[in-house]
C-alpha cells in the first residue's frame, strides 16, 4: 500500500502594535513563536521575513501529515492562535498544500 504524504505551509503577515525597535519586535514575536511550538510540537515555525522592519513580521509554519485534512486542520488552528493575540494584527495568511504527487 502506497502512503500519501502532505506538507502544509502557512505564511502569516503581521502588523505589530507600538513597536519602535527591533529589540521590541523580537520581544513580541518570540512569545508568539514559542506558543505555537508549545501547542503544536509537530510543526515547524519561524520568523521568515520582514526581519529589518520594526512593525512588520512574517511567520512561516509548516506541518507534515498523512492526510490533507489534518494539515489543513493544524494550520487553521495555528492561524487562529496567532490571530487571537491582542498585540498583533493579522494582515494576511497564505496557505499552500503539497503532496508527493506535486
Amino acid at each position: 500500500m502506497i502512503r500519501q504524504v502532505y506538507v502544509g505551509a502557512l505564511t502569516i503577515d503581521l502588523l505589530l502594535g507600538d513597536v519602535r525597535s527591533l529589540k521590541q519586535k523580537r520581544a513580541v514575536i518570540r512569545p508568539v513563536i514559542a506558543e505555537v511550538r508549545r501547542h503544536f510540537p509537530g510543526v515547524a515555525v519561524a520568523e521568515t521575513g520582514d526581519n529589518d522592519l520594526h512593525r512588520r513580521a512574517e511567520i512561516g509554519i509548516a506541518v507534515v501529515s498523512a492526510t490533507a485534512a489534518n494539515c489543513t486542520d493544524v494550520l487553521d488552528r495555528c492561524e487562529r492562535m496567532v490571530a487571537g493575540r491582542p498585540e498583533i494584527e493579522l494582515l494576511s495568511a497564505r496557505r499552500r498544500l503539497y503532496s508527493d504527487e506535486d
